[in-house]
């Protein structure tokens, strides 16, 4: 029987924005309040491409200190509302070149749209909103909706069910589901569940990535939409 692409779902951080740095000075300055010091290169090794709560607990551990789940969600929760602080301070967005016009595309050849990210839906909904480009996502599967985190595959699992919610007639398959991401814990994940999955090199090198993902991409002007609509 064949198949159709009938979603792509997107990574947020370091798929739709590339806010990286912003992250890290945001958990510099919560050790900084702990008087804690990050090492020179220590961020890069225990965060990169990992939750802003592993890379939190992580680091703190790292420097002798404990810390349960409620502290640590309250101190996430200031760094999200932080980073939006941030972000109303920029005069754009820095969205990935390409990223919009790629948006369209889908949007236009009635596929549906969707986000899994450990990111809190506060972040996602400030970014897409400044950005107008909520209305073509019909679902955000956030850190708030799983416990579990990348290479965990709840949050691709969730997502296919909220669509299906949401759309019923569309009877979607996770084989039928294009994922982006752009680290090998996300790609691992969205493969988990069999869906077929571009790897983006925003934060990885092309290398890392290209031994993961069905494709993989420096940017994404070059993405080529009918190749993969001609491959589904």
């Amino acid at each position: 029987m064949k198949m159709t692409l009938k979603a792509v779902v997107f990574d947020f951080n370091g798929v739709i924005i590339n806010d990286e740095a912003i992250h890290q000075r945001l958990i510099e300055e919560i050790l900084l309040s702990e008087n804690l010091f990050i090492k020179k290169g220590e961020y890069q090794k225990v965060c990169i491409g990992r939750s802003s709560r592993t890379c939190l607990y992580d680091l703190l551990s790292n420097h002798g200190r404990v810390i349960n789940e409620d502290t640590l969600t309250k101190i996430l929760l200031k760094k999200a509302q932080n980073y939006i602080l941030e972000l109303e301070k920029l005069d754009g967005l820095p969205l990935y070149r390409g990223l919009n016009d790629f948006i369209f595309q889908i949007y236009n050849s009635n596929v549906c749209l969707g986000i899994v990210s450990d990111a809190t839906r506060k972040e996602i909904e400030f970014v897409l909103e400044r950005s107008q480009l909520k209305q073509f996502f019909s679902v955000m599967i956030s850190s708030e909706d799983t416990t579990s985190i990348k290479p965990e595959t709840d949050g691709y699992k969730l997502v296919v069910q909220r669509l299906n919610q949401r759309y019923p007639q569309i009877n979607l398959q996770p084989k039928e589901c294009l994922a982006i991401e752009n680290t090998p814990q996300g790609i691992r994940a969205a493969r988990r569940v069999g869906m077929q999955v571009v790897g983006i090199a925003n934060t990885y090198p092309f290398h890392m990535l290209q031994r993961q993902a069905n494709w993989t991409v420096d940017y994404f002007t070059d993405l080529e939409w009918e190749r993969i609509q001609e491959f589904f």
